[in-house]
Order: structure tokens, then sequence, then C-alpha cells
């Protein structure tokens, strides 16, 4: 039995070991109806993020920050928090949803927000859903627990639902002006070889590693924060200036293999980048999403990434763009092209 991060996963079948990589994601934006100014979510003590994540069965284990910005390396995955904007990521067996009560009340408490002005709550579709809390083990469920907190909330599965899909909630209101965007890269049956170097074994650091794989030269000018976990997995944020980051998740069991890619930097485009995540880990297939205001320069990007092809090496399997009340919303999923028997 080996460990990742905090959680043991088991399958209770066969006894075989089992971790399951695909990460929830919360985000939630505030305000207040009052104008202060001296409103802000980095006034919270670590203290009280450490305790708010014993209700999620996650636990802090690295931290970097800059003027805008705290970043968490969490043992399952990251945490995030700006002036208004809180975002945990959590992977394995965590109860992310537990930790949303908590939040409002720390957040109301402490900072001198009163308002909620956007919320958004998204997966991949597990591997071996039943595997986690009840509570997570089907979307409705999530929904429901999710209304009982947020006001008009809105539900998407986009994506095949008997296969590959991608489940979004948010609420119908038009909260975030500013510009915003997110792309997310959600690999798998990643390259063998690439995912040996992220164990303990293959005798590299977590820097030693950030560094050869390429991940280091992703983003220029950014602040990295890598760890390496016992025996294998590795995290990683990276942040800059105004807020923005980039992260990176790997668990790199051959059998269920999987990484993570997410950054909110705005570009003009993402090719380049996209390209350049998919030659570090080569993936199988991944999923990608991508949402962007109306007021984001990448707003347009989701024209360019209908049409996204990489060296022609993967097949779009599938692709739909929708418009969630200001964003837009593109989701595609690629496969890699079968071999040229030719």
């Amino acid at each position: 039995m080996k460990v990742h991060g905090n959680e043991v996963s088991v399958d209770t079948d066969n006894e075989q070991y089992f971790f399951e990589g695909t990460e929830k994601l919360l985000e939630v934006w505030f305000d207040c109806s009052n104008e202060c100014e001296t409103a802000d979510l980095r006034i919270i003590e670590r203290c009280d993020w450490e305790h708010l994540l014993e209700h999620v069965h996650c636990s802090i284990v690295s931290e970097k920050s800059n003027s805008t910005m705290v970043a968490y390396v969490l043992s399952e995955s990251s945490m995030f928090i700006s002036k208004n904007r809180f975002i945990l990521k959590t992977c394995g067996r965590t109860t992310l949803l537990s930790a949303v009560k908590p939040l409002l009340n720390l957040v109301y408490e402490k900072c001198g927000f009163d308002m909620i002005l956007d919320v958004f709550y998204s997966h991949k579709n597990y591997i071996k859903p039943f595997l986690q809390h009840e509570t997570h083990r089907h979307f409705d469920d999530e929904v429901a627990l999710l209304d009982t907190y947020f006001d008009d909330g809105a539900a998407y599965a986009l994506g095949r639902i008997n296969s590959d899909c991608w489940y979004l909630y948010t609420t119908d209101m038009i909260g975030v002006s500013q510009p915003d965007q997110t792309l997310e890269l959600l690999m798998l049956e990643v390259n063998a070889d690439v995912m040996d170097m992220f164990t303990q074994s293959y005798g590299l650091t977590a820097a030693e590693l950030t560094k050869k794989s390429g991940i280091a030269d992703l983003i220029p000018g950014t602040v990295i924060d890598d760890f390496l976990f016992d025996p294998c997995g590795y995290s990683m944020n990276g942040i800059l200036p105004n807020a923005c980051y980039f992260t990176i998740h790997i668990t790199p069991e051959t059998e269920f293999s999987y990484v993570s890619f997410e950054t909110n930097v705005p570009q003009d485009t993402y090719e380049g980048l996209i390209g350049a995540v998919l030659s570090i880990f080569k993936p199988g297939k991944f999923l990608m999403t991508f949402m962007a205001n109306e007021e984001s320069c990448a707003a347009d990007t989701h024209r360019t990434l209908r049409n996204f092809t990489w060296r022609k090496d993967y097949r779009r399997v599938d692709c739909q763009l929708c418009q969630v009340k200001n964003y837009n919303l593109t989701y595609s999923l690629f496969a890699l092209q079968p071999p040229n028997k030719g």
C-alpha cells in the first residue's frame, strides 16, 4: 500500500492501491455591500486556513506569496488566496464541499466581505467515483448541496456523460466584471517514461525535476513552489504579479496516471503554451477547458481553440462551445492519433 499526499485509496474488491488524481476545483469571488476598501482575504492567518482544510481532509505542505497572492501547495493539490478570490483545488478522496460553509463563515467574520460575487465549482468525471465520499459520488448531489449555499445555481455537463466529461456549477448572476480567464489541461494515459521521473526513486529533487522536465520554462517570470511526494507524486504552484498563477499536479502511477495544468495568465493566444505542456507530458488523451469573460484580452480565444491542433499528433474527439453568463466556454477532448501503418 502506498501513500500519495495524505491519501491512501484502496479498491476494496481486490485490495489494489488506487489514487484519484482528478481534482475538484472551487473558486469563490467575494464582495462587500458597503464598498469597504480594507476588505481582503489575505488578512486571514495561515492557522485559520489550516483549520478550514481539516474539513477537506488535506493540509498545507508549502507556501509562497507576492504582493497580490498567497499560494499554498497542499497534501492534495493547491489553494490560492488573492484580495477577493479564493481558489481551492483538491484531489484524492478529499471532501472539498465540506469547506464551503466554514469558508463563508470565516470570510464574513474576518475580512469585511459580506457578499458572494461569483462561484465556480468544476471537475472531470472521476475514474472511480464509488471510492469518493458519498457527497462527491454524483454531480447531482454536489449540485444539491451547493444550491443550499448559493442562489440561482446553474449546473452544466460537457462532453460524453458515459465517458470523458466535465462538470461545472456556477450561478446565473453576472458577478466578475474584471478581466478573467482560466485554461485547464487534464491529461490521462501520460507517457510512462515522463511519469517515472516524478518518483523518489528517480533520484532528483522537486526543484531539479521542475527544471529538467521543462516546467520551469513554461511561463517566464514565475516564482515557483514545488514539492515531490514520497514515494511518488508532484505538485507545483507558480505565481506572478496581478494575482496570476499556474499550477501542475502529477499522479505518476502507470495504471491511473494523471496530470493537470491550470493557469489564469492572460494571453492573446494559448496555442504555444498548450503545445509546450503537451510536449512535456505526451498524454494519450487530454481534456481542455477554457473560460474567459467579455473583459478578458482572451475573450475570443475560443474561436482559435475550436480548431486547435498540435503537430497533428492528436485528433479532436469532442468540442463544445457555449456562453455561460458573461463567459465564453470551450470544452474539447483530444486523443493521440494511432501510428501511421503506411
